[in-house]
């Protein structure tokens, strides 16, 4: 079991590392892994980063069924160019049949908390109890939202999986041209139905 004492010298050291150093050190305190992706923007990067250390990853997508065709063909761009270990994880309820008992309500709405159960949290869940990883890769960075400002490069989730975000000291300048460099493409028509706000906390990671 990892201490906070642990996760705060992780954080100390490897502040100014390259994203493949802070990678290859995860996989040194644990190989069972995952990384976890929605295609939002800049989500090539840290599919890259960690296949390119390990290419056989399992890298978990839990679609909500509300991406944009853009997203989802960025998706399918992105799982072929990189050979990803892709397991897709979708809501138990068909977007259509969500569409006609319940919608999409708006956040301030007492339906959301049940809606982004059944599109966002029961299906991460569900991919985190089939998996059971030590080490969580994902893409969060600082000043993404008040919560992530706080948690470092290394941090613990709610379940006690440690939860690595290689690419957190990062702006999206850094992130274009990691993506230039590596010729990785980027989509920016995403759509988050639980999110009314870009800088609201999605609930995964909270």
């Amino acid at each position: 079991m990892i201490t906070q004492e642990n996760i705060n010298e992780l954080n100390t050291l490897l502040k100014n590392a390259k994203p493949s150093e802070i990678i290859q050190k995860a996989f040194e305190l644990n190989k069972e892994a995952v990384v976890t992706t929605n295609f939002r923007p800049y989500e090539a990067a840290i599919l890259h980063a960690v296949n390119s250390v390990e290419a056989n990853i399992p890298v978990v997508w839990c679609d909500t069924g509300y991406n944009t065709p853009q997203t989802y063909k960025h998706a399918e761009k992105v799982i072929k160019d990189l050979n990803l270990n892709i397991f897709l994880y979708v809501p138990k309820q068909t977007t259509a049949h969500r569409d006609v008992v319940l919608g999409i309500p708006s956040v301030d709405a007492p339906e959301h908390a049940l809606f982004t159960e059944q599109v966002k949290l029961e299906p991460f869940r569900r991919a985190m109890e089939e998996h059971k990883p030590r080490v969580w890769f994902t893409n969060l960075r600082q000043g993404q939202t008040a919560f992530r400002d706080s948690i470092g490069i290394f941090s613990v989730s709610k379940d006690g999986v440690l939860k690595v975000s290689p690419f957190y000291y990062w702006s999206d300048a850094d992130l274009d041209k990691y993506l230039e460099e590596n010729n990785l493409p980027n989509e920016f028509k995403y759509f988050d139905p639980t999110k009314a706000l870009e800088n609201r906390e999605c609930g995964l990671h909270a």
